[in-house]
């Protein structure tokens, strides 16, 4: 099974809970930084997908990220994915941004389900202290949501349930 880690950062901490990630999950692939690609065409060799995101452009209703990810959004709802597993997750400020809590993840997992690929990496939003976000399916994240801003201390033990949720739901990950 080959599991890919991709992620898209402006100030570098998108790309560092990439790395903390790949160090927590035995069977993934090395994180790959979204602006290295030149088309997307390697995700349809994977069983299973994780990309990391940022919220830069808060209260927009499209281009979320401010990164590369907001050009390849529409060539991913492009790809057929039928099969693949995916999970997001998100960075954001929860006490600074708490209207916009990550909603460039949404986005991302719209585009996502588009191309046919089975969403998995869902988190209960109760333990975050936030008022909205686009990126709220029901009463769960549509990923995991991560605050190195307001809720720095919480990333360890949030990362560590994730991946051991992930490693129920792509097959291939230990």
């Amino acid at each position: 099974m080959a599991i890919g880690i991709y992620f898209a950062t402006t100030t570098g901490k998108t790309e560092d809970i990439a790395e903390r990630l790949h160090g927590l999950l035995s069977g993934a692939n090395p994180p790959k930084d979204l602006s290295d690609l030149e088309d997307l065409t390697e995700f349809s060799s994977l069983d299973g997908i994780i990309c990391g995101i940022p919220t830069w452009n808060t209260g927009a209703d499209s281009e979320r990220s401010g990164t590369v990810w907001d050009s390849m959004l529409e060539d991913i709802g492009a790809l057929n994915l039928n099969g693949k597993k995916v999970a997001i997750f998100g960075l954001g400020d929860s006490s600074t941004y708490t209207e916009n809590f990550c909603d460039a993840m949404e986005e991302l997992h719209s585009y996502f389900k588009k191309a046919g690929a089975t969403m998995v990496g869902y988190v209960d939003k109760s333990s975050y202290t936030f008022d909205e976000s686009k990126s709220v399916v029901g009463e769960k994240f549509c990923g995991l949501a991560i605050d190195e801003d307001s809720e720095s201390d919480m990333t360890d033990d949030r990362l560590s349930k994730w991946c051991n949720q992930l490693k129920d739901e792509i097959p291939g990950l230990s």
